[in-house]
């Protein structure tokens, strides 16, 4: 039996790849997926119901979450669920955060224990309201899980954090396997789906994550919000050239109406055409489909 994710897809009418603006007619097939089967995925599943535990896979019906979860793999968000900036393509709220929890490090280490998690990934609101951007409860969640789940292997998915070096110092000590800051879209259009981002920053933040030692580091791209083919094939190559690992492609889907519309849905062919190109460049692991998430087979990145 298949399904689609219907939280995960564009609001309204959608599917006709050559219209501009907001799509019209029917989804894709490309983008039905399975239901999540298998005793892995239902023991887990049992688990975050049991002690009410708070991962993205769940809580944002991600396509993958039987897949990722069936090889021991689940992420999980630090730092609430509000953030300080307003991208056009994200769901999550924007608004003034909650009072930092202290004890989060500990209760997301008890997390992965509780599910025995091979490899986590650990991902964030930004927090622009605090002095440290968060950094310290970044630390804090790290070295909570090593010292819990010493077995488990980490990848942190971090904001720009401004491009701070002091701040980003943080992550660089809690070293985990690998580091990964999402450029999200394209230089022309970054303004308009990362309004408080920009584009020569996050390079420069994944450059200097890649100079202090980070052993592996990882990036990520939407697509479907008007790129054009070159646009893509110069962000990868912008990418490479900070000496990035790893590259995620996939479609964007929109949360709700009030975010970006989607302007294309981009065929499996092309994103096969992606993958190519950017195993000529030299990425050591590319991602690229149109249900690909920035922790989709995480758990190969470290190899």
């Amino acid at each position: 039996m298949e399904t689609i994710l219907d939280n995960n897809l564009p609001i309204g009418t959608r599917g006709n790849p050559e219209a501009s603006g907001e799509l019209t007619g029917a989804k894709p097939k490309w983008l039905k997926v399975k239901l999540p089967i298998g005793q892995k995925y239902s023991e887990l599943r049992g688990l975050v119901d049991k002690y009410k535990l708070n991962t993205i896979c769940a809580s944002g019906s991600c396509p993958n979450m039987g897949e990722c979860w069936g090889e021991g793999t689940a992420t999980f968000m630090i730092l609430g669920n509000i953030c300080t900036r307003s991208c056009g393509f994200c769901g999550v709220k924007t608004g003034r955060p909650e009072t930092v929890d202290w004890d989060e490090p500990e209760k997301v280490a008890r997390s992965i224990k509780i599910m025995k998690i091979k490899h986590a990934v650990i991902t964030s609101v930004d927090r622009d309201d605090l002095k440290d951007m968060g950094s310290i409860i970044w630390l804090e969640t790290v070295q909570a899980i090593r010292r819990m789940n010493p077995e488990t292997t980490l990848e942190t998915l971090i904001p720009d954090f401004q491009g701070i070096e002091r701040i980003i110092d943080r992550i660089v000590e809690a070293n985990p396997e690998v580091v990964s800051h999402n450029v999200e879209t394209v230089r022309r259009l970054t303004r308009e789906v990362r309004i408080q981002a920009k584009y020569d920053r996050s390079l420069a933040v994944l450059k200097y994550l890649k100079d202090q030692g980070i052993r592996r580091t990882k990036s990520g791209i939407m697509l479907g919000l008007g790129e054009t083919e070159e646009e893509v094939i110069q962000t990868m190559r912008d990418l490479r050239d900070q000496n990035v690992d790893i590259v995620t492609i996939g479609q964007y889907l929109q949360p709700s109406k009030k975010h970006l519309p989607v302007k294309e849905f981009i065929t499996p062919e092309q994103f096969a055409k992606y993958e190519k190109l950017g195993k000529e460049m030299g990425f050591r692991h590319v991602e690229s489909g149109p249900l690909v998430r920035s922790s989709y087979h995480a758990e190969k990145h470290i190899l």
